[in-house]
């Protein structure tokens, strides 16, 4: 939603009338010709962008002012740049003239002129077309063209690309492939601009220029890279860095080029481009004082005889290669750092594609990564560069017979219980599940047993990866993890508890805790329940198991029922056991899906008192039951002792209603020889008496103190169940019919101490007297109450014996003719 004041702004510009408007355009024309312009005029081009984007037509401009936009497309201002090419993508599309003057002039193509060509283009020609004569102006000499016209190309051609997957063709990826190449390897290391030594007898004649520096200060003895600074760079050293941040997207693409178009997928390296960009407009101070060879730049004469496509990937080689070497100097500055981790990460992940290509080169660069990994697995701030050495691990380590066991214990079990409140590697690493679930589950299987560390992320951020465990889930759940997933899933809320505790323990003084009332704090570090508090935070699956001191944690974590990061953890809960169940059915056999009913009977009285929270959690629990059991009936004399059990305790209708009613039914409904031939007379007799003497028990008497009246449901769902019974056991009818007369004497003698309300009374009491009318006639009630199974899925229509076949096609003849 937006604040009031915007509101009022864009409501202002929707009902600005025509009259005021053209004064408007008039008086912006009229500022466009000054020769500067200034904040009046930004402010004008502001306005105007705001009346055209609130419309939902778009308006047509004066042709003199949309002139003069045109104009400011090549305007040394970046914000007048921006601001012509936003307006005039709000417009309708030129007639063409205008646009094509900029199209055939590259040098004034920029980012912002190529988003209004490529918005306004009138058909895939038009950008088929604008990528052919960007390629093609790749190919002039440098004196040809101004001299920072290409610094441009390759984002706009990212652009177009995007946008029109076929607009490349194969003489194009020859093009691009020499030009990378020429780009990458042999950009000039002297820095441009003209640097000067300086000095007082030091003239604009006397500069010489510098060769560029390492991070570190010492002079760049081998061919350029991103990572290399000076005062100013050079056109070709720009396209080096532009080159380098669209290299490993271009490398996974050129490859589906046929001789016709090509399926390129140009996504933009934009947040690369942008630190690149960024660091090397700030480096001005660098200084020069040493000098360093690497051995990448021996290349062998023979790579210029490879084809275009097989030499770009040797350079890229060579390229990232000096990368890496050029990471393990220490940076001067910060932010030089942090590029050092960017480029390391782009860097390892070409190196992959380019093994990906041509796995020959596995051999060559297997061991400067085991090195790279060697060196940064001991410290975490470098967590997000070494998810790419897992990627290339996972996909090269079989082939070079590498042990990557001590890679996954970094991945899986280190990351995610250190850096579980680091949204960026959560992200990352939870997408690196995602897109390697089948070579994981082929080559580090182990990282199953992982689970309870990586549910740590769902714990923390659970509305920022949610989606990545509904996608990852269902891969998880197996015959032996299912029943530990069931329980930490469970337990989530609780888990959220305990990593903010586990973080506040570390930042709160031990002497503030008990003032400031945190009460879950002081028994995370009480020694009497660390136990609890470390299985929650357990690292690998089947660790130990909590269950019996589960109602301890649970006083133990009542403050942090109402803390917005364990509430926010509570809501995901019910939508991962949906999908949790879904899946289980599918993969669990019936001794799995036994114990689960289990675990939902018994952990529907043992979750974190988080107000809604168990009533979520009961509604789940009563979908799945119902499932499990009519997909497998005969689980209900498998475990019915433990169904009689909870049915036949009656604090239950109180506690736990949904669960209770849904237990209540599955009894009635499948308790039967018909579902399962081991049911006896004795167990429907048993299941009979236990559901009678509770029905009795909450009819007799007012509800216990501090609850209320027993919902209707409840009530008729036992009355039901208990005339199913009867009906496969006659001997029982008497009882019922018995308890159902009293029913409706004690209705009629007035109101009723179990039931508040007069018209649920009403209701109870029909249904009594209708299951009393039905027992009567047991035959007809069997039936009615158990129906056969050929009566509840019919197969009328094709049944041969009936009629209905033949009225069925008739039908259809009739419907189906001329």
């Amino acid at each position: 939603m937006y604040s009031l004041g915007s509101e009022s702004l864009i409501k202002q510009a929707r009902e600005i009338q025509e009259t005021e408007l053209q004064k408007f355009y008039s008086r912006l024309v009229k500022l466009l010709q000054l020769k500067e312009l200034g904040h009046e005029t930004v402010d004008s081009l502001q306005r105007l962008h705001l009346i055209l984007s609130a419309n939902k037509y778009a308006r047509t401009l004066p042709s003199d002012l949309q002139q003069r936009l045109l104009l400011l497309l090549s305007s040394p201002s970046e914000q007048l740049q921006v601001l012509s090419s936003a307006l005039l993508r709000e417009t309708p599309p030129s007639s063409g003239e205008e646009l094509n003057n900029i199209q055939e002039n590259v040098s004034q193509l920029n980012t912002h002129a190529a988003a209004l060509l490529v918005s306004q283009a009138r058909s895939r020609t038009d950008l088929n077309n604008l990528c052919a004569q960007l390629v093609h102006g790749l190919e002039g000499r440098p004196s040809d063209r101004p001299t920072r016209s290409l610094m441009f190309t390759l984002p706009v051609l990212n652009s177009i690309l995007r946008l029109s997957r076929e607009s490349l063709t194969e003489e194009h990826v020859t093009i691009l492939n020499k030009k990378f190449v020429d780009w990458l390897r042999y950009a000039s290391i002297l820095q441009g601009g003209g640097a000067s030594l300086g000095g007082f007898f030091t003239g604009p004649r006397s500069r010489q220029p510098l060769p560029t520096a390492e991070l570190d200060g010492s002079v760049s003895g081998d061919f350029f890279t991103v990572l290399c600074v000076g005062q100013g760079f050079t056109e070709d050293q720009w396209m080096n860095v532009y080159s380098f941040s669209m290299l490993r997207h271009w490398l996974l693409t050129y490859h589906s080029v046929s001789s016709g178009n090509s399926t390129m997928d140009a996504a933009n390296r934009l947040q690369l481009s942008l630190s690149l960009s960024h660091s090397f407009s700030n480096d001005d101070q660098s200084e020069v004082d040493g000098s360093v060879v690497s051995m990448v730049s021996a290349t062998s004469s023979s790579s210029r005889l490879l084809p275009p496509k097989e030499r770009l990937r040797e350079k890229a080689f060579q390229y990232c290669q000096r990368l890496i070497e050029q990471c393990d100097r220490k940076a001067q500055k910060k932010s030089d750092t942090e590029l050092q981790k960017a480029c390391m990460v782009e860097a390892v992940c070409i190196l992959d594609c380019v093994c990906v290509e041509d796995p020959s080169m596995v051999f060559r660069t297997f061991p400067s990564i085991k090195a790279l990994f060697s060196r940064l697995s001991s410290d975490l701030s470098y967590a997000r560069v070494l998810l790419p050495i897992a990627q290339f691990y996972l996909n090269h380590g079989e082939m070079a017979a590498v042990d990557c066991e001590c890679v996954w214990k970094l991945v899986f079990a280190h990351f995610p219980a250190e850096l579980f409140n680091d949204p960026f590697l959560a992200h990352e690493l939870l997408r690196f599940l995602r897109q390697n679930l089948d070579g994981l589950r082929l080559r580090a299987p182990e990282f199953i047993r992982f689970l309870p560390n990586l549910l740590k992320f769902l714990a923390w951020d659970s509305s920022a990866v949610v989606d990545d465990f509904v996608d990852l889930l269902p891969s998880l759940v197996t015959e032996g993890t299912a029943v530990e997933i069931l329980h930490t899933l469970l337990d989530l809320p609780c888990l959220s508890a305990t990593l903010v505790l586990q973080l506040r323990s570390v930042s709160l003084p031990i002497s503030e805790s008990s003032s400031r009332g945190l009460l879950p704090l002081d028994a995370f570090r009480n020694p009497a329940f660390r136990g609890l508090f470390l299985f929650l935070l357990r690292v690998e699956t089947g660790s130990g198991h909590t269950i019996d001191r589960l109602s301890t944690l649970h006083d133990l974590l009542a403050e942090a029922a109402d803390w917005p990061r364990v509430v926010r953890c509570a809501q995901v809960v019910p939508v991962l056991l949906h999908i949790y169940f879904n899946t289980v059915v599918t993969v669990g056999q019936e001794k799995l899906l036994a114990h689960l009913i289990l675990v939902m009977l018994e952990r529907s009285g043992l979750l974190l008192a988080i107000p809604t929270y168990s009533r979520e959690i009961h509604r789940v629990f009563s979908c799945h039951l119902l499932r499990l059991c009519k997909l497998r009936p005969s689980l209900v004399v498998d475990q019915s002792h433990e169904l009689l059990e909870f049915a036949g305790t009656t604090a239950n209708v109180y506690s736990k209603e949904e669960v209770y009613t849904h237990v209540v039914w599955v009894l009635g409904e499948y308790l039967s020889a018909a579902s399962d031939s081991r049911c006896s007379v004795a167990l429907i007799t048993s299941c009979f008496e236990t559901l009678e003497a509770v029905l009795f028990e909450i009819t007799s008497s007012a509800p216990p103190p501090g609850t209320v009246c027993p919902a209707p449901k409840v009530i008729t769902t036992l009355m039901s169940a208990l005339a199913k019974l009867a009906s496969r056991s006659h001997d029982l009818i008497p009882r019922v019919s018995l308890f159902f007369s009293k029913l409706r004497t004690a209705a009629r003698n007035g109101s009723v101490a179990w039931c508040a309300d007069e018209d649920d009374l009403v209701a109870i009491v029909t249904r009594g007297e209708e299951l009393w009318f039905l027992l009567k006639a047991p035959g007809v009630a069997q039936s009615v109450l158990t129906p056969p199974p050929h009566v509840l899925t019919p197969r009328w229509h094709r049944d041969t014996n009936l009629a209905m076949p033949l009225q069925l096609r008739v039908l259809t003849r009739l419907t189906h003719s001329q």
